[in-house]
């Protein structure tokens, strides 16, 4: 038998001398693989004789285990080293804030509508809500607008082709008016509460969408009257807008459901292409903008809502919520409003967790 002791001395140096796992493979190769030295040396088996096979096997399996021991030695070491390389070469800074997982946002009208409620709450205002679907009753002949009034041209209005089980037609309602009639039926007088909510009108432009949001108040007592509306829209305003040099004008106009009735203009400035609710108008570069409408509440609304006009009056108003989240927070274009693109709700939009709050409340601004 040839004496394989060389052969063994010269592998177990070479494995010894491997500087990676690829070299150490060729090294197995060269000695277990099937045209391997030892891989031969144990075929010549089959050609001794069974006194020979007995002498000469043992010591042709010892250096078979002794290579295979060695390459497995020194491919642990090699496995150890290169995961020691790579740890050394990717480390990690735990110090670095962790990357921000994908999340929703509050959109710019639902942040409005929680100012709305926090700065009213302030005022002694509850929140009133109502069905969006409504009957006309409620949505006209109850706000003084009865089948041949004029002012529901003022209105385009979705109507739908099947009326109520009681004949009455039944449409998206025009604004939130409608909340203020079942309010005053439920609960009577003295009262005082906001209804925002959704609102529906066939119109679509940059300032007009066929859906949009509003806000609408109502105080019923004894002794109201214009300096209460005015005191408390400017409340509210320098409130919500930040600002203590709010300057409103309470303009003659005509609603149906108040009695007198006016347009309310708050004095703005123009800051390169924004504008800027503040300041006084018509004076050192500002103008005035319409903001919303309000008035007394017509006697015959109270009547209708089973309020005694001749012990209670009151003032009613109403506001675009979209459209004072635009002045605020600096938007173009009411139709983005609607469009649901995540690049704009992760511009516009606020944190869930982080939100910008009014907690000063109207002390804050007065």
């Amino acid at each position: 038998m040839t004496d394989l002791t060389p052969q063994k001395d010269a592998a177990l140096a070479a494995i010894a001398d491997a500087a990676s796992l690829e070299a150490l493979d060729e090294q197995r190769v060269a000695a277990l693989g099937k045209k391997g030295w030892v891989s031969l040396a144990l075929k010549t088996l089959g050609q001794m004789s069974p006194d020979e096979r007995q002498a000469a096997a043992p010591a042709i399996q010892a250096v078979r285990a002794e290579i295979a021991e060695a390459i497995e030695a020194k491919k642990a070491s090699l496995e150890a080293a290169e995961l020691e390389a790579q740890l050394a070469s990717e480390t990690l800074d735990l110090t670095l804030p962790a990357r921000l997982a994908p999340s929703g946002s509050v959109h710019p009208v639902s942040q409005v509508m929680d100012e709305l409620a926090e700065i009213f709450a302030d005022l002694g205002f509850a929140v009133a809500t109502g069905p969006e679907i409504e009957d006309d009753w409620h949505n006209f002949t109850a706000l003084n607008m009865d089948e041949s009034h004029p002012a529901r041209a003022m209105h385009d209005t979705f109507y739908f082709p099947d009326k109520a089980a009681d004949g009455a037609s039944m449409l998206l309602r025009t604004h939130t008016s409608p909340v203020q009639i079942r309010s005053m039926k439920e609960q009577g007088a003295p009262i005082r509460i906001i209804a925002p909510g959704r609102v529906y009108r066939s119109d679509s432009d940059a300032t007009h969408t066929p859906m949009f949001h509003q806000v609408e108040g109502l105080v019923v007592d004894r002794d109201i009257h214009l300096g209460h509306l005015k005191w408390t829209l400017e409340t509210f305003f320098k409130a919500f807008f930040e600002r203590e040099d709010i300057t409103l004008r309470l303009r003659p106009s005509y609603f149906p459901f108040t009695e007198p009735s006016v347009e309310v203009d708050v004095g703005y400035s123009n800051e390169g292409n924004r504008r800027v609710v503040g300041g006084h108008g018509d004076a050192d570069g500002h103008d005035w903008m319409e903001l919303g409408g309000s008035g007394m509440v017509n006697s015959r609304v109270l009547e209708m809502a089973g309020v005694d006009p001749n012990e209670f009056q009151g003032f009613a108003f109403g506001l675009g919520i979209d459209r004072i989240a635009m002045l605020k927070y600096g938007m173009n274009d009411l139709r983005a409003f609607f469009d649901g693109d995540p690049r704009w709700l992760s511009h516009y939009g606020f944190s869930a967790v982080d939100q910008p709050t009014l907690s000063g409340g109207v002390g804050a601004a007065s």
